[in-house]
């Protein structure tokens, strides 16, 4: 009988090199009766996720379908749903440490340049029953879902790969509402760690940027590289940059690689220094180098999406006065109101920025947002209302404070109905 063999052998060789299965049963022992170890079903599982991925039950028929036992030297049928749950049950307390162990050996073993590393997470929503989550394990939470599910709850995952062949070597998971600014610090205390003595270089997204995490990094001697957001480089400093002023530098991005010299996109930097003062007087105040960079696709690329949003609103104010003096246009209030509809996208933010914010609280998954049409129209859409009858005007049974405020910030009744 013949059986899927696949990539197993290459699998099984890198957790062998890897001794993923020597970790495991050092940390989680079997008894001597056992016909399996720990380490062993962990390291199917690994196969079983890289060869076939598919739900952690019927593992054994699957394994008997593939040549899982040949490749392990195990037994496939050992491998029932009740096994698995032991291997995995016994390893949830030591994750920290089994991630800490092999990503060293993975380092040693295939020579690894380990001193820069990339850093980030993501959301994992969750479907399903359960009561609460076991203490000291991640905790299913609302928060900011990656997939745009927020009406599940979500646990979020950390991980760092290496600049040298992009290999994942940590990984960590948080709380489902945990944000990410606040766990910068503990990731670069782990990678310091799998960086020994060379210094670490950690690159990220925005999150990384706060003063709480750059003085730390600055304190430790780890080197960073990051995007900053608005909150630290507002857009006026942006729009006063001259790029006249500016260095052009030899880089072809690889998405111009096959074009021609004149037909590729053009990069200019500058280069400056950036003073970030803590939240406390008496925090030292951080200089940081910081650079700007200026693309010419990336320049056409937002010129042509203004553009077509403004072709959008000028194709809607053709049609209206087309249709001046129609019934759907009348007389000057309905054309007012029109007009309020079209320019509306901006209207929450620009009322917003009359009281100094930029988010509505409660917006997105119960947390503070930048309105966006979507997410507005979301909060709006269990509003309900009591027509009214005879001389009673129609009644809105207490709408959620959010939906008060957006309907507040639009300047919308929503009894007054046509």
């Amino acid at each position: 009988m013949e059986k899927t063999l696949g990539a197993l052998p290459v699998v099984a060789d890198f957790c062998r090199k890897l001794r993923i299965a020597d970790v495991v049963d050092a940390l989680c022992p079997v008894g001597d009766l056992a016909e399996l170890t720990h380490g062993q079903v962990i390291e199917v599982l690994v196969a079983n996720r890289l060869t076939s991925p598919a739900p952690l039950v019927h593992v054994a028929d699957r394994a008997q379908a593939w040549a899982v036992g040949e490749a392990f030297g195990i037994e496939a049928d050992l491998l029932n749903d009740d096994r698995i749950g032991r291997a995995l049950d016994a390893i949830a307390p030591h994750l920290d440490h089994l991630t800490g162990s092999v990503g060293p050996t993975a380092i040693e073993a295939f020579g690894v340049e380990a001193s820069r590393m990339h850093w980030d997470m993501t959301s994992i929503s969750l479907h399903g029953a359960y009561e609460q989550a076991e203490q000291g394990y991640a905790a299913p939470r609302f928060g900011h879902p990656k997939d745009r599910r927020p009406d599940l709850k979500q646990i979020q995952a950390g991980i760092a790969v290496t600049g040298d062949g992009a290999i994942s070597v940590f990984h960590r998971a948080f709380d489902g509402g945990a944000g990410e600014v606040g766990q910068v610090i503990g990731a670069m205390k782990a990678l310091q760690r799998l960086a020994s003595a060379q210094r670490l270089l950690m690159i990220g997204d925005s999150k990384l940027i706060s003063y709480p995490n750059l003085a730390a990094m600055c304190a430790d001697g780890v080197a960073f590289i990051a995007p900053a957001s608005k909150t630290y480089v507002p857009a006026t400093e942006l729009a006063g940059l001259d790029l006249s002023a500016a260095t052009r530098i030899d880089h072809v991005a690889r998405r111009d690689a096959a074009k021609a010299a004149p037909e590729r996109g053009s990069w200019h930097v500058v280069e400056d220094t950036m003073a970030l003062a803590g939240p406390r007087k008496k925090d030292p105040v951080l200089a940081l180098r910081r650079v700007f960079v200026h693309s010419s696709a990336r320049a056409r690329a937002a010129a042509a999406a203004r553009a077509k949003k403004l072709d959008r609103a000028r194709d809607d104010l053709e049609r209206l006065q087309r249709g001046l003096g129609s019934r759907h246009y009348p007389d000057l209030d309905k054309v007012t109101a029109r007009i309020a509809v079209i320019s509306r996208e901006r209207q929450v933010r620009r009322a917003l920025a009359l009281h100094g914010s930029t988010k509505v609280d409660g917006l997105y998954a119960g947390r503070p947002a930048v309105p966006t049409g979507r997410l507005i129209f979301e909060a709006l859409a269990g509003l309900r209302i009591i027509p009214g009858t005879g001389q009673s005007p129609p009644v809105i049974p207490q709408p959620t404070p959010v939906q008060a405020h957006l309907l507040d910030l639009l300047d919308v009744d929503p009894r007054d109905l046509r």
